[in-house]
């Protein structure tokens, strides 16, 4: 018998989310699951170019796709060669999707729009992975014109706290010393929910009834939408790890408001000083689209320019992708080669502010979850080596910052052999 493979696109939801149909699909035999994403273009030719791989490599395998994609267009999917099913968002997260009668239907995929709850699923596992992860929220009410992922997802839902706290304590007791609270519009949890709680009331009850638990951290969020609960953890909670990830866009108020998001960009610019000013030395990530519909080179250089300015040291730089039945498809479009030019403009800005972040933690010490033998992750996001030896996966050592290069920073034990789960 050949376990399921499963070739999985996009963002940390999906890698979540492939844990769960990994445990669904444990009884078949000689089955590729492809878990799409939609957000860009090149995310589905990727994910074509995999099932026309997998095909040829395994003619005689059975290929499922689900995901974002194959949720919004089911036929272009089920029409690639060796496609024998394909399952829709809510369906792929259903044990009996994965019986082997299920598996003789084609296809079977239900109105994202109408669902009502997200799933409640117990994931104990991530292969190949130190850090795990915890569908908090899925779905989206918002409408940015670039954005397909809402006929994806459907509207936005919440795991209930005590649903989040069982999975976080179960990843604890198998050995998980790291979490990272995932969904696709993060800082609308609760809003369905009784009482209307916000996610740092979800951060706060998750760190006091799982003490165990040595390091949460959260995935994207809207900057805009940080709740008090959030600051005061990120100022005063050390196990609430001293990074924010924003979903950002861009640097120019004119183009931020026809992408038609909640901030502009002094609001960003508040957000990363606050955030800065209550828990010094914090990493700071954000998501920038380069060559958006309308974007000029004196409303491109805004966006260049905020970057610069604030220093992010992690930026992931999208160009600007068409997505059919969005608004923003329908505007006035910036040449493709173009985008690619200012993408790669705006990734020099942030390899730069990462270079200069990284300069500010030598000398540190540096509590670093290993994810090889040699290398891992501090606190901070930040990427560490280690100068020599090795250290055991999984495990949180203590390592003080000695050099910086292309790759992140070269790093020492504080004490020779000794490790730490704490520094003072």
């Amino acid at each position: 018998m050949t376990k399921p493979e499963i070739l999985t696109f996009g963002c940390r939801l999906n890698t979540w989310e492939s844990e769960v149909m990994r445990e669904h699909a444990a009884a078949l035999d000689d089955v590729i699951i492809v878990n799409t994403c939609a957000v860009t273009g090149e995310a589905e030719r990727q994910a074509r170019q995999a099932i026309r791989r997998a095909h040829r490599a395994k003619p005689g395998a059975r290929i499922v796709v689900t995901g974002c994609a194959a949720q919004i267009d089911p036929d272009r999917w089920a029409a690639l060669p060796g496609v024998t099913r394909v399952l829709g968002n809510e369906e792929k997260l259903k044990a009996e999707s994965w019986s082997a009668s299920a598996m003789h239907e084609a296809r079977s995929v239900s109105d994202i729009m109408v669902a009502k709850e997200t799933a409640a699923h117990l994931v104990t596992e991530f292969a190949g992975r130190t850090r795990a992860f915890v569908q908090v929220q899925q779905g989206c009410d918002h409408r940015c014109t670039f954005c397909i992922i809402p006929f994806g997802r459907g509207p936005s839902r919440s795991a209930p706290v005590g649903v989040v706290v069982e999975q976080v304590r179960a990843l604890v007791e198998s050995g998980y010393r790291e979490v990272v609270l995932t969904g696709v519009d993060m800082t609308s949890w609760g809003g369905d929910l009784p009482g209307t709680p916000s996610l740092g009331q979800l951060c706060r009850r998750v760190l006091a009834l799982v003490p165990q638990l040595e390091r949460l951290r959260l995935s994207s969020v809207d900057p805009v939408e940080i709740d008090e609960d959030i600051w005061r953890l990120l100022e005063h909670e050390p196990r609430f790890m001293p990074y924010l990830h924003l979903s950002l866009q861009a640097g120019s108020d004119l183009i931020l408001k026809r992408m038609k998001r909640r901030h502009l960009a002094q609001d960003a610019a508040s957000v990363i000083a606050r955030a800065r000013a209550l828990r010094p030395g914090l990493g700071i990530g954000a998501d920038v689209i380069a060559g958006f519909p309308t974007e000029d080179d004196a409303l491109f250089e805004e966006t260049r320019a905020f970057l610069a300015e604030q220093g992010i040291p992690y930026l992931h730089v999208f160009p600007y992708s068409e997505r059919p039945g969005t608004p923003a498809a329908r505007m006035r479009a910036v040449p493709v080669p173009e985008r690619k030019v200012r993408a790669a403009t705006l990734r020099a800005v942030g390899a730069a502010s990462a270079q200069n972040y990284y300069q500010t933690l030598l000398g540190q010490n540096l509590r670093v979850l290993m994810e090889t033998p040699t290398s891992g992750h501090s606190e901070q996001f930040a990427p560490v080596r280690l100068a020599q030896g090795e250290a055991e996966i999984g495990e949180i050592i203590s390592l003080r910052a000695i050099a910086v290069d292309e790759t992140g920073l070269l790093a020492e034990r504080v004490c020779d052999g000794a490790r730490f789960f704490f520094t003072p």
